[in-house]
């Protein structure tokens, strides 16, 4: 007679059935419909926080199915997939747009309450916000030049915007004194990254396109950007005062990306004119205006608290962290409480792109801030904080968030049988960046150039830090450490830190202009692979006679029928077309009664190949060589 299960016994029974194992280990089971939903960067931890199991037991999880990982590493978002699939969850990765709704609904801020609450008797007419767009060289900063009569050009190096620009311009229209702003966006394909920016920013985008040179490759490009944004174009055809000038073409070029000329039955204005000359700069604006009138609806709340953008940073030797940032809604004001992406601060000055100051800006008003505490991104969002402490509160959560983020994506998958793999092989070379630069936008665009550039598998390319200012003692510290180099992009050294530098024997290298810095790096990768080696024949002899010596071993009677035979070099014997031996050496050569280093083409020799002796007449020496092969 089988005695009675106790009820603890019956419980541990039902656990089971309720946690299945997976290699011993008790972790509770989804039914397969089950989302867990996670944000970006999570660890193991947050996974078992949120299906109530004990991390370890997902550490031994993850093991058992190929990866590894600690319970506070943050994951990406294949490895919680292939996890979930495995326990029966679905997993969703929270888009960075809820992420933020979330983040700022902690903090009882709820962006779009707000927007819904708004009446049509609050919103006000407001300035359309254009950017200027096209290929480098095309004239865009010359353009913006003639429109705001300044000289912008001169102080960009090698004639190539390198940060964007944000400029409010005066004119009158139909008898109304209008304002437009401008944003200029940098035309080296280097900054893809911020020319997208610019368009999701704008309202209405200015494609410049040369008449002498018509539709190249970068035009493409930003009418892409501007196209997907879903914002209107105007054409703005440069240069018609040079020689070889044709506008028609640059028209008839652009009806193939659907941009169609009025005179041609199309609903896209193009103008005519001449950035050198200050042509077609009125019948620009008035384009502009008329586009902005007939197409879009510009108007703003400017009663409540600012909402924005960053259009640029910089880290300022005596005033600190300042960034241009662009107010879409709202009006900020000196002295409010701002948070821009993972910066925060109070807002000690503003200044206009004249450089006066400001005590409020209004919808689709640039300027610069002063008082934020560190250097924002080009394109992070910005809104006025209650406080203080909710600003920097917000600020350090979404850093938290990025930086898991950042892990996330950095971390790269590696399975037990890689493992081994990699371990045999010996581990990938890795070249170690420290960027530092002038301004955000720059800073972010010339990682984003490096890290795709692409010399194989062997070697790999990683950005260990990032900022805006000066080469200080910390990045130096920070490259001894990590062995890395420091390319500095319109910055240079810190007080002191030169001399640390040569003593730490730290490579720092500095440029102004960002192909340079491009094809050094991939220069430097280049040289970081391991070098491949190809085999080229130095010459062939065909055996006359074979003499055997007691003191000398068999000797090939030769007579030398291309190239030049070599001692000490590599050689093999083929015999009617087939290899019969490789991988020898001709350990002599003899002229006659003379030992010699080389005997060249038609000439006989005596040629011993050291213990190989099964040598036949009629047999063809072959000698060649290993080369280290150029790569490409």
């Amino acid at each position: 007679m089988r005695g009675r299960k106790s009820k603890r016994a019956k419980r541990q029974e039902f656990e089971q059935m309720q946690a299945p194992s997976l290699g011993g280990v008790q972790v509770p089971r989804g039914d397969g419909k089950t989302v867990v939903r996670l944000r970006r960067g999570a660890s193991l931890s947050d996974f078992a926080d949120k299906i109530d199991a004990n991390p370890a037991s997902l550490v031994t999880v993850l093991f058992h199915l190929g990866e590894m990982a600690t319970a506070t590493q943050s994951l990406d978002e294949d490895t919680f997939g292939t996890l979930g699939a495995e326990l029966g969850y679905l997993v969703e990765i929270v888009s960075p747009e809820d992420e933020e709704r979330e983040l700022l609904g902690s903090f009882d801020i709820d962006l779009e309450a707000e927007e819904a609450a708004e009446s049509e008797d609050d919103l006000v007419a407001r300035p359309p916000v254009v950017t200027v767009m096209g290929h480098v060289d095309h004239g865009k900063t010359k353009l913006l030049d003639a429109i705001r009569s300044t000289d912008v050009v001169g102080g960009e190096a090698g004639g190539i915007t390198q940060h964007i620009g944000a400029y409010q311009v005066h004119t009158e229209h139909e008898g109304i004194p209008r304002a437009i702003t401008f944003i200029d966006t940098p035309g080296h394909e280097a900054f893809t990254a911020m020319r997208a920016r610019g368009a999701q920013v704008t309202d209405i985008a200015v494609l410049v396109v040369a008449a002498d040179d018509g539709v190249m490759p970068q035009t493409i490009e930003a009418l892409n950007h501007a196209q997907a944004a879903g914002v209107p174009i105007v054409v703005a055809v440069n240069k018609i005062d040079k020689e070889g000038a044709n506008p028609s073409k640059v028209r008839q070029q652009l009806t193939e990306y659907n941009l169609v000329a009025e005179e041609y039955g199309g609903d896209t204005m193009f103008v005519d004119v001449s950035a050198k000359q200050k042509v077609g700069i009125d019948a620009l604006l008035e384009a502009v205006l008329l586009t902005a009138d007939a197409a879009l609806d510009l108007r703003a709340i400017a009663n409540k608290d600012a909402r924005g953008v960053a259009i640029e940073a910089n880290l300022d030797k005596g005033r600190g962290a300042m960034a241009t940032v662009l107010v879409q809604s709202g009006t900020l004001h000196v002295g409010d409480a701002i948070v821009a992406g993972t910066a925060h601060g109070r807002v000690r000055a503003m200044f206009d792109e004249h450089g006066g100051t400001l005590d409020e800006a209004r919808p689709a008003r640039p300027v610069v801030v002063l008082g934020l505490t560190s250097v924002p991104r080009a394109g992070d969002t910005f809104l006025v904080a209650p406080d203080d402490r909710t600003a920097r509160q917000i600020a350090e959560k979404r850093e938290a968030a990025e930086r898991a983020a950042q892990l996330a994506k950095r971390r790269k998958r590696i399975s037990l049988e890689d493992f081994t793999q990699a371990l045999q092989l010996g581990k990938v070379e890795t070249l170690n960046l420290v960027l530092k630069g002038d301004v955000s936008g720059s800073v972010e665009a010339l990682e984003d150039a490096l890290l795709k550039i692409d010399v194989g598998e062997e070697v790999e390319l990683r950005v260990i830090h990032r900022g805006v200012g000066a080469i200080t003692q910390n990045d130096v510290n920070l490259a001894t450490v990590d062995s890395a180099i420091i390319i500095g992009f319109n910055v240079k050294f810190a007080e002191r830190v030169e001399e640390l530098s040569e003593r730490e024997g730290v490579d720092v290298r500095f440029y102004s202009v960002i192909y340079q810095a491009i094809d050094d790096v991939e220069a430097a990768l280049k040289g970081m692979l391991k070098p491949e080696y190809e085999e080229v024949q130095l010459g062939t002899a065909e055996v006359r006679e074979v003499f055997r010596s007691s003191k000398f071993g068999t000797i090939a009677g030769s007579l030398v029928r291309s190239g030049e035979i070599r001692r000490n070099t590599k050689a093999r014997v083929l015999r009617s077309g087939t290899v019969v031996r490789d991988n020898l050496t001709v350990e002599s050569l003899r002229r006659f009664k003379d030992d010699v280093t080389e005997v060249r083409e038609g000439y006989e020799c005596g040629i011993g190949l050291g213990t190989f002796k099964d040598l036949e007449i009629d047999d063809v020496i072959e000698t060649f060589e290993m080369r280290e092969k150029p790569r490409a």
